[in-house]
């Protein structure tokens, strides 16, 4: 097989693993095929310091097949004591490193993390990388011991910094998704949500369908038309950089597309639209008369509303205070954050977001979070 089939069959297996979790195995084990690696590590998480990330995902794959258990024992026991991970997030967005460059001479020998996890996992001669995610999240990827040998060939190292551009747009369509809760959904599905723009285009780029969001978007002309059933956008440089984004989507002379993100300016004050990209693979369509063969979400942060907090403590049961802290939490802000905002300490701030977590029989601010957000479609009383 030829690197660029190679190259090919991952975007192949990343736009399908954007749509639907369960291919995300077949998506990893093309990743370990291309870069030959014995397998991969991708986490994704909120926070900047050791001591207010939240891991939103975690998943640790060798040639398809995931590995909970060792997943679980790195990190409950070694994630909080790997030396590396500080490390990790200062490195600058994308830049690959030697797994063995990230703890000093002393830690090579003296750290349990690389002298016992590393090597039972495969990844002591493994490589680490870094991506900036969607609203200030972190995107990692930890590769695994090559299959042939201890040295990096330059082809290995070439195809990893091909694939990153496209995983970390797998993570950020993943995400939109995730927000619209439309995870999963079929591309039938994807039309009646209405957290979503959604619209899909045949294979010239043309709109075939548009849900109810996507047209009333169309129709106020507020940023986005059509021209002839063609998306284009109210700014010349916005419509240039969409058309370019289209074409890597949609590429003329066959090939497998890409999937992207882009914003776009508004004649209106309101914040600039999120758009996403991603073609769509044969075995995704619904209705395959149509030729369905991209989607563009559209993201409006304008109507994203602030979730009332007195709705929060009143649906899940919590005080004022354990309200207010969890309605914050999931706006995005950090323990530091919220002591700042509301002149309380940081162990005061912990101490409701302990007990917010109790009253639900979670341990996770994720989970916390998540409950909060689930209450974005509820109506305020007035």
């Amino acid at each position: 097989m030829s690197q660029q089939d190679a190259f090919d069959r991952v975007l192949t297996s990343l736009s399908k693993a954007t749509f639907d979790d369960a291919h995300w195995s077949a998506a990893s084990a093309q990743i370990d095929d291309a870069c030959g690696i014995k397998g991969n590590h991708l986490t994704y998480a909120l926070g900047n310091s050791h001591d207010n990330v939240e891991i939103l995902f975690s998943r640790l794959y060798y040639r398809g097949q995931c590995c909970e258990e060792l997943e679980r024992e790195y990190l409950s026991d070694y994630y909080p004591i790997d030396e590396r991970i500080p490390r990790v997030r200062l490195l600058p967005d994308g830049k690959v490193v030697h797994i063995g460059k990230l703890y000093s001479s002393h830690e090579l020998k003296t750290s349990p993390v690389y002298n016992e996890a590393l090597p039972r996992g495969d990844y002591q001669n493994g490589l680490s990388v870094r991506l900036d995610g969607p609203s200030g999240t972190r995107i990692g990827l930890t590769i695994a011991d090559p299959i042939n040998g201890d040295d990096w060939s330059s082809a290995q190292i070439d195809m990893i910094k091909r694939i990153l551009p496209h995983l970390r747009q797998y993570v950020s369509f993943r995400q939109a998704l995730v927000d619209a809760q439309a995870l999963g959904r079929s591309l039938t599905g994807l039309l009646d949500n209405g957290g979503l723009s959604v619209f899909q285009l045949d294979r010239r780029g043309r709109i075939v369908e548009a849900n109810d969001s996507a047209r009333a978007l169309l129709r106020r002309g507020d940023g986005l038309y059509d021209q002839g059933g063609i998306l284009r956008a109210w700014s010349p440089s916005d419509d240039a950089e969409i058309q370019r984004q289209l074409g890597r989507t949609l590429p003329r002379f066959g090939g497998q597309g890409a999937t992207g993100s882009m914003t776009l300016a508004r004649p209106s004050i309101l914040p600039r639209l999120v758009l996403h990209f991603s073609p769509v693979a044969d075995g995704e369509q619904d209705f395959p008369s149509l030729r369905v063969a991209a989607i563009v979400l559209v993201v409006d942060p304008a109507r994203r509303g602030r979730i009332d907090p007195e709705l929060v403590s009143e649906a899940l049961g919590l005080t004022p205070a354990e309200g207010q802290v969890a309605t914050l939490l999931a706006e995005g802000k950090t323990v530091r954050d919220i002591a700042a905002a509301t002149g309380r300490s940081e162990k005061t701030i912990r101490w409701h977001m302990h007990h917010a977590c109790n009253k639900h029989g979670i341990s996770r601010q994720v989970e916390l979070v998540r409950l909060v957000l689930s209450l974005a479609g509820v109506p305020q009383s007035r």
